[in-house]
C-alpha cells in the first residue's frame, strides 16, 4: 500500500538488542533478522504500520470501501512509514559500530521512537546482562548526546563562515541554518523556536563557544526530531520501577513488549487468534490446534501483558508517535457529499494524515494540485455547512471539496 510523499516518517532508534527490530517487525509484520547479540541489523529496514483509529462510516450508517486503508470492525488502519535504522553504540557520531552511516539512515525521519530496555537487561553496548544491572535512564541520555554531536559534525565545518556572512549583513542567520540543515528533515519553523529558546546573541554568531552552538542543537534536536520513548521488555523484573525514572526526564514513555506483539500478530496470521493490533484482550478461535507452549505462551501474554497494561504497547506506541508527538489527524474526503463516495462510487475510500493546522485549501492541493489551484469551498458533512479556504481541519473530519474544475 503506497503512502503519499507528505506522509511522515516515524524513525526506530536505540541500542543494539533493546527489541528495535522486533518492534519494527511486530508493527510491519515483515521477517526481519532478530537476535540477541549486536548488530543483528546492519541495512535499515523500512516498511508500513499502521495507526489505529475509529472509522466513521458508523456513525453516518454506511458501509464503507476503503482504497487507501484498511477498515476492520470499525477500526481504520491507517498506513505509516517506519524506518528501524541499526542499533547505535556510544561514540557512534565519531563513526564508531558505522556510527555515521546508521545516524545518516535517520535524516529524513520526522520522529523518533526510541526503543528502550526499560529491565535494563542490556549493558551500553548492547550485551546481554541481568534485569537492572543497566539503567535505562543511561540510553536516553546516550541516544541524545549521540543525535547532538552528530548534528554537530554536519553544521560546526560551515559555521565560521556562516557566522561571519551574517554578521557582514549577507543573508540572516535562519536562511543559512535552514538551507545547511534541510537534509536532515529541519524546517525553518524549527530553527526560529530553537533560538528563540536560547539566550544567544543572533546578531553576533562569531562569539558563540562550541558549547553555545551545542546547546542550540540540543534544543533543535528536540524541537525537530521529537521522541517518544518505547519502554520495552515491560515484563521483565525492575521493568515497571524504571517506567516511572524514565517518565521524569519529560520523554512521553509507553510501556511494551514487542514480542508478545510479534507473537499476538503471528498467531493471528494462523488463524489461531482473533486479534487486532492494539486490543486489550485476544480470542482464541481454534484451541484444538494450539501445542501445550503456544497455549501456556497466549495465557501468559493475556494475563502478564494486555491484562495487566491494557495492551502490548506497540499501536499504542505508533498512535502515539503521530497523533500526539507528530501532532497529526487523520481527515476522510470525498468527492460526492450525498454518497460519501469518489468518482467511482466507493463510500469512504480514503483517510488522509496531515499535520494539525491544514487548512481545507491545503488539504486540497495535497489531494491534488488542480483540486488545490481551482478550490472554491468545502463542505463539512458533519454539520452540512459551507466552509472556507481558511477552515482547520480537526481529527476524524468528513469533508468534500467544491472546485472550478473536477479531476481529470
Amino acid at each position: 500500500m503506497s503512502i503519499k510523499s507528505y506522509a511522515k516518517k516515524l524513525g526506530i532508534v536505540g541500542k543494539p538488542n533493546t527489541g528495535k527490530s522486533t518492534f519494527f517487525s511486530a508493527a510491519t509484520l515483515i521477517p526481519v533478522d532478530i537476535g540477541n547479540y549486536p548488530f543483528t541489523t546492519i541495512k535499515p529496514n523500512r516498511g508500513i504500520g499502521y495507526l489505529r483509529t475509529p472509522c466513521v462510516h458508523n456513525e453516518f450508517n454506511v458501509e464503507d470501501d476503503p482504497k487507501n486503508s484498511l477498515c476492520l470492525d470499525g477500526i481504520r488502519l491507517v498506513p505509516v512509514e517506519l524506518i528501524d535504522v541499526a542499533g547505535l553504540v556510544p561514540g557512534a557520531w565519531k563513526g564508531r559500530g558505522l556510527g555515521n552511516q546508521f545516524l545518516d539512515e535517520i535524516r529524513k525521519a520526522d520522529a523518533l521512537l526510541h526503543v528502550v530496555d526499560a529491565a535494563g537487561a542490556t549493558d551500553s553496548e548492547g550485551r546481554i546482562c541481568k534485569p537492572g544491572d543497566h539503567d535505562p535512564v543511561k540510553d536516553v541520555k546516550f541516544l541524545e548526546t549521540e543525535i547532538t554531536m552528530w548534528m554537530n559534525q554536519i553544521l560546526k565545518k560551515d559555521w565560521p563562515k556562516m557566522a561571519r556572512t551574517t554578521e557582514a549583513g549577507k543573508e540572516d542567520l535562519i536562511s543559512l541554518l535552514e538551507t545547511r540543515l534541510s537534509g536532515l528533515a529541519i524546517k525553518r519553523f524549527h530553527i526560529i523556536e530553537s533560538l528563540r529558546k536560547t539566550d544567544l546573541n543572533m546578531d553576533k554568531p562569531t562569539l558563540w563557544s562550541n558549547k553555545d552552538l551545542i546547546k542550540f542543537l540540543n534544543i533543535l534536536r528536540r524541537i525537530s526530531k521529537p521522541t517518544l520513548i518505547a519502554a520495552n521488555k515491560i515484563d521483565l523484573p525492575t521493568a515497571e520501577e524504571n517506567v516511572e525514572r524514565l517518565k521524569k526526564l519529560g520523554y512521553t514513555v509507553v510501556p511494551c513488549s514487542a514480542e508478545a506483539e510479534l507473537a499476538l500478530r503471528r498467531a493471528g496470521e494462523k488463524s489461531l487468534i482473533d486479534y487486532r493490533p492494539g486490543d486489550c484482550r485476544l480470542t482464541i478461535k481454534t484451541p484444538e490446534k494450539l501445542t501445550e507452549a503456544q497455549d501456556r505462551a497466549l495465557t501468559i501474554i493475556q494475563e502478564q501483558i494486555l491484562f495487566k497494561f491494557g495492551s502490548t504497547g506497540v499501536q499504542a506506541a505508533l498512535n502515539t508517535a503521530f497523533f500526539e508527538l507528530l501532532q497529526m489527524v487523520a481527515v476522510y474526503p470525498v468527492e460526492d457529499s450525498e454518497h460519501l463516495s469518489d468518482h467511482k462510487g466507493r463510500i469512504l475510500p480514503d483517510v488522509y494524515l496531515v499535520p494539525y493546522g491544514t487548512t481545507a485549501r491545503q488539504l486540497a492541493y495535497i489531494i491534488h494540485t488542480e483540486l488545490g489551484e481551482s478550490f472554491i469551498h468545502a463542505i463539512d458533512i458533519r454539520g452540512k455547512q459551507r466552509i472556507g479556504e481558511d477552515y482547520v481541519l480537526k481529527n476524524r473530519d468528513v469533508v468534500s471539496i467544491v472546485s472550478a474544475k473536477k479531476r481529470g
